[in-house]
């Protein structure tokens, strides 16, 4: 099988079969989205260990100056300088916002104590959201059967499609690399060749993805093709089914007669921010 055609998007590939995100720029910031900020892919990865051990010594329900005092005056990541701690402190800021404030964040922080092996998965749905570097070669990884290789030319094209061609060969080296082994962590690519593989895929995984795409205007049924929910591998049945434990769970709330089906998030938003998605639609 030959790699799924898609139609392109300014700076979202528009990968999925029927719904198109709004255009970044309307994508709302206040959620923890990110769209023309300086990528973390330049210098670093998804950093899933890095982030473990953090919310392993940060409770669910801290604020943003725990994570802040955890990573430079505690140290929990066992950096050696205060100029590495800082730098750390500031990645992982820059990927993950690390404040509940922010809807992205608050449902990764809730979703991860549900799930420790799809950890790494749920890291790279939170990441892609505000890092749109690696968002950007999110359809080149969705094109790619499982079981074939993902070229570094193919992901090279995708970056250059977002950015234009204005890396120096070296940076463009590390950012390669970087998102490279941002894919494999997160079980989308083997550790070896860049092969294709699925990633394990739990259902706080797919309560996220969902929980994007409706964040970025996706209702009713077009929340099961979405980018994120593409990035997942599952059939749309399967997708459906696991939402439904989702919202057994109490991560969303799925009412669903035949073809009609309604998706909300009451867990993961305020009621002030309902109102302002709703708004903006």
């Amino acid at each position: 099988m030959g790699a799924r055609p898609h139609r392109g998007y300014p700076t979202f590939p528009a990968v999925s079969r029927y719904f198109v995100p709004k255009t970044e720029n309307r994508w709302p910031l206040t959620a923890g989205f990110r769209s023309d900020a300086q990528s973390v892919h330049g210098s670093r990865t998804i950093m899933v260990a890095d982030l473990s051990e953090l919310f392993m010594h940060v409770p669910v329900d801290s604020e943003h100056e725990a994570y802040r005092r955890a990573i430079q005056e505690e140290n929990v990541l066992g950096k050696k300088t205060a100029s590495t701690r800082l730098w750390a402190y500031t990645k992982l800021r820059e990927l993950y916002g690390l404040d509940p404030r922010l809807p992205v964040f608050r449902a990764l922080r809730l979703l991860w104590a549900a799930d420790s092996e799809g950890r790494p998965l749920l890291a790279l749905l939170a990441a892609t959201a505000r890092d749109s570097l690696l968002r950007s070669t999110m359809g080149a990884v969705i094109e790619i059967p499982v079981g074939q290789e993902l070229t570094r030319e193919r992901i090279r094209e995708a970056v250059v499609a977002a950015r234009g061609d204005r890396f120096s060969a070296t940076t463009m080296k590390s950012l390669l690399a970087n998102v490279t082994s941002s894919w494999t962590q997160s079980g989308h690519l083997a550790p070896r060749g860049r092969i294709r593989t699925a990633p394990p895929t739990g259902t706080s995984a797919v309560a996220l993805a969902l929980f994007l795409g409706y964040l970025t205007g996706a209702r009713g049924l077009m929340l099961f093709v979405t980018p994120w929910t593409e990035l997942l591998g599952l059939p749309e049945s399967r997708l459906q089914d696991m939402a439904r434990e989702a919202s057994r769970r109490g991560w969303l709330t799925y009412r669903g007669i035949g073809d009609v089906v309604d998706i909300t998030f009451e867990r993961l938003l305020t009621a002030a921010e309902v109102a302002a998605l709703a708004a903006a639609s």
